[in-house]
């Protein structure tokens, strides 16, 4: 019987999705009879989407395919926890790798009922297969290309068979809930820019925790070496950075401080008067 749902919501990035799909059913087929997958297509009408239907259509595992065009949005991944039938769900990037053998250990350590209801991540492994990243730090109001928080390492998640510990947050290239714990993005978030930090302020209003589980390690391409194929609209980014912090009771200014470089200030008082924001 399926337990876990693994999610990808791609916007034209066939080649990352093929091989993140493929490497999960080759590279971890020993927990495949346990797993079902949901795609959800943001450009089903490029070449791209049109080439990811076509090959999510081989895929025997139980799956669910779903073509989304209302918005483009990272804040997508939301919905495959709506989508989802299995108790818990791991959504990732379709850029993703995960090492041989974690998956199987996720699937353990929710059998063993750890998961408390906390929001999963895992370290982020770099190119060389040896240096991670194994959280977020929020703790500086000094802003990283307009995003909050920046990458940082615990030693205590530098090795695979660490026990797991709490973090304040990391990269939402891969995240893992029990599907009747997930607690949404913002309907009204648009764009690119605004998970990180936000969410995971949002488990902590909630009494819960963000866990880092050194075994579920994962790389990400970052490079986009045929560009981006999705606007990056700072403006976006603004709002939705204002909409995080008024919803998990946190200073706007902060955010106002650091985008009033590249935001008009008409823009800054609409924002506010659209969220009510004094």
């Amino acid at each position: 019987m399926s337990k876990l749902t693994i999610g990808l919501a791609v916007y034209d990035d066939y080649d990352g999705a093929f091989f993140t799909l493929q490497s999960l059913r080759m590279y971890h087929s020993e927990v495949m009879d346990r797993v079902e997958f949901v795609v959800i297509n943001n450009n089903p009408t490029s070449d791209h989407g049109k080439a990811l239907k076509t090959m999510v259509d081989t895929i025997t595992e139980p799956k669910t395919y779903l073509e989304y065009t209302k918005y483009s949005s990272p804040f997508i991944k939301g919905k495959i926890f709506d989508i989802a039938e299995t108790e818990y769900v791991l959504v990732i990037d379709s850029h993703v790798l995960l090492e041989p053998g974690s998956l199987k250990k996720l699937l353990d350590y929710y059998d063993k009922g750890l998961d408390n209801g906390n929001l999963l991540q895992g370290p982020l492994l770099y190119d060389d297969l040896h240096n991670v990243s194994t959280h977020f730090d929020f703790s500086s109001k000094e802003w990283s290309g307009y995003m909050w928080g920046a990458w940082a390492t615990d030693k205590r998640g530098t090795k695979s068979s660490s026990k797991p510990f709490s973090i304040p947050g990391n990269g939402m290239g891969l995240f893992s809930c029990r599907k009747d714990a997930w607690l949404g993005f913002n309907n009204s978030m648009r764009g690119f820019g605004g998970e990180e930090g936000y969410i995971h302020e949002k488990y902590k209003l909630e009494g819960k925790e963000t866990i880092c589980l050194p075994f579920l390690r994962w790389n990400h391409r970052f490079a986009k070496p045929s560009g981006t194929p999705y606007t990056l609209d700072i403006k976006q980014r603004f709002r939705n950075y204002m909409i995080a912090f008024k919803e998990v009771e946190k200073d706007t200014q902060e955010v106002v401080d650091n985008f009033k470089k590249v935001v008009s200030v008409d823009y800054i008082e609409e924002v506010k008067r659209e969220l009510n924001i004094t």
